[in-house]
């Protein structure tokens, strides 16, 4: 066996945290960037020392890549990784997987009949933060799990982000971007959803940029920019959330599950570490369980998944659980158009934990 061979397409700002992480992993070589901004792909290329660097083309041509990380807007999602599977190449996407149910549905189609396969953030949740609260709820530390409380709430990412106008478009806003994370460290912990019921709401119109070169321009809101939402999960269990990007006071990172013995407070699942802390019952105060560090950052995902191609098992982050994700965040907008729970039809299953011994910096291949 031999190091899986990486290309990217997407050069924007989350392709830095990326491209930092998988250059650092002896199971992967990055050979290609490529962007429909070439000098945005050069740019890339120069600073992380990547040989060849272009339009997309520059990767999908490439005859050592073997996965396509895909890095584009939301809106181009399934455009890109259909092209990566015509080419004969494994792909790893951003969330979210697609725009639509049935996009997402042809996506992952169109790589089991080419026997290739797609994995999709977010790998936050096989951060070691995420994967040590996992194992002690899985030990029983908190009793039999039955509720979650989820918070994600802001003033918005324009006011950082140099180009924030598309995470206002379709396919993103605060369910879509944020959402994933919340949703998938719930579903690690109480398996599939099985319906849910949501409220949105949208406090402007329009929203200008707060820094850089394009500061001061505005933009059009196409999406919800505050939802609330419940869900019942196949097993019983349910589950509060809060997505909003309309909120002065920032309380981000919360995601607590309610068991028969206590309450565990998670790490922010947009983050690869953080600690965990309990509150037992009849206690009057936290207790911290575990300070975890992150070993990796963005990527850790693409190594996994290339590590389980090599191995000849599935990978964790795989396009099936995206694909569920997806189904309950489209269920919550429909929910909020027509003032009803909506059963969600896809499930998937669990990805088990990790190894203890899972080490990305060690040469398996």
């Amino acid at each position: 066996m031999s190091p899986v061979g990486i290309g990217v397409i997407g050069a924007g700002v989350i392709s830095d945290a990326y491209l930092k992480s998988m250059r650092s992993f002896p199971d992967l070589i990055v050979h290609a960037i490529g962007d429909l901004s070439p000098d945005a792909a050069k740019d890339k290329a120069d600073t992380f020392g990547i040989e060849r660097h272009g339009g997309p083309e520059a990767v999908l041509n490439h005859p050592d890549v073997e996965i396509v990380v895909n890095l584009t807007v939301p809106a181009a999602h399934v455009e890109v990784a259909l092209a990566v599977l015509a080419a004969g190449k494994h792909v790893w996407s951003e969330k979210p997987l697609s725009l639509t149910r049935e996009d997402g549905r042809k996506l992952l189609a169109t790589a089991q009949r080419a026997g290739l396969r797609v994995g999709c953030a977010p790998d936050t949740v096989l951060g070691p933060g995420l994967q040590t609260a996992h194992r002690i709820i899985e030990k029983g530390d908190i009793g039999r799990p039955l509720t979650a409380l989820t918070q994600l709430q802001g003033p918005g990412p324009e006011s950082w982000h140099p180009n924030p106008a598309f995470l206002y478009q379709k396919g993103a806003g605060p369910l879509f971007d944020m959402g994933p994370y919340y949703l998938t460290a719930l579903i690690q912990t109480f398996g599939p959803v099985a319906e849910v019921a949501a409220l949105g709401s949208k406090a402007w119109n329009r929203r200008s940029v707060g820094s850089g070169p394009l500061a001061g321009t505005e933009f059009d809101v196409e999406v919800m920019t505050h939802i609330s939402a419940i869900a019942r999960f196949e097993s019983g269990q349910s589950a509060q959330s809060i997505f909003s990007f309309d909120s002065p006071l920032s309380r981000s990172g919360v995601v607590e599950i309610t068991g028969t013995d206590a309450t565990l407070a998670l790490p922010d699942p947009n983050r690869f570490d953080g600690e965990i802390k309990i509150r037992r019952r009849r206690s009057q105060s936290w207790e911290t369980l575990a300070t975890t560090t992150a070993r990796s950052e963005r990527g850790t995902g693409v190594l996994e998944m290339a590590r389980a191609i090599r191995e000849g098992r599935p990978h964790r982050a795989s396009g099936a659980l995206a694909l569920h994700v997806l189904d309950v965040m489209t269920c919550m907008n429909e929910s909020i158009t027509e003032g009803a729970f909506m059963d969600v039809e896809s499930t998937s299953e669990v990805p088990a934990p990790l190894p203890d011994d899972w080490d990305p910096y060690v040469a398996t291949l």
